[in-house]
């Protein structure tokens, strides 16, 4: 259930290359969220609100922990919040990851901004019992984060797209080592989903899109994905961000 929100800022730390981690306090937010939903932040001084997602979520100290890059003005200044300020947001929204029934072994596979709401999704398979594996892509070795954060969860490959960390080239470069497993759960920039979902088709799987939105509530059809070929379409804030991997069109 979505609604209005104060968050109350508790640190702020730059992880990567213009990456950012925030630690925000919200009972509400900290209690009701599950993995694969997101934040929509309003940034003073901007009329638009920011989708971020949720890559942490501390239920006993009511903590949330969200990752973000600096890309334009308004994430620049959410970068600059310092503790004890407040952040009016919408949230927790959008429908998050499905991972009910019986799951042995998951592969998550994420790039760049897209892996924040993977790390939340491991937490809580791993506390299931189920066993993980993680694939991660950066643009280079200054741009990696979260990497200790997921191997403490399981194998952890990472790959660099010039090489210089981890393995040369993009995610679908590592799949070939990977060890079977039950189903997949991937976010990241459409093409690499396009490249995802194609090399594990034959796997069933879960894919979170990310994407500019305008109201957030699925008013403005601002952020829509076809269906199909036939006009059909979803909305990414309302129907997603997390949709099946046969769901939609990318």
């Amino acid at each position: 259930m979505k609604r209005k929100v104060e968050l109350v800022v508790k640190s702020v730390d730059v992880i990567a290359l213009d990456t950012f981690e925030m630690t925000l306090v919200n009972k509400y937010v900290a209690k009701t969220a599950i993995p694969g939903q997101f934040l929509h932040l309003l940034v003073d001084g901007h009329t638009l609100r920011r989708p971020i997602s949720i890559a942490n979520v501390d239920r006993n100290n009511n903590e949330i922990t969200i990752l973000f890059k600096i890309v334009g003005d308004g994430t620049k200044q959410l970068a600059a919040y310092k503790p004890g300020m407040s952040i009016d947001a919408l949230g927790p929204s959008g429908n998050g990851f499905s991972y009910e029934g019986k799951l042995n072994s998951v592969l998550l596979v994420g790039g760049g901004i897209g892996i924040p709401p993977l790390y939340n999704l491991g937490k809580t398979l791993k506390k299931k019992g189920i066993k993980v594996t993680a694939v991660l892509g950066f643009q280079s070795k200054e741009h990696v984060f979260y990497e200790a954060n997921f191997r403490e969860l399981g194998k952890t490959y990472v790959v660099t797209n010039d090489g210089t960390y981890g393995y040369r080239g993009f995610v679908t470069s590592v799949m070939d080592q990977i060890e079977d497993f039950d189903t997949y759960y991937s976010c990241g920039p459409i093409p690499m989903l396009k490249a995802v979902t194609k090399q594990l088709q034959d796997h069933s799987g879960y894919i979170s899109l990310e994407e500019r939105m305008g109201c957030g509530v699925g008013a403005c059809f601002a952020c829509v994905i076809p269906t199909d070929s036939h006009g059909g379409y979803k909305k990414i804030c309302k129907d997603g961000p997390v949709f099946a991997a046969d769901e939609v069109v990318l």
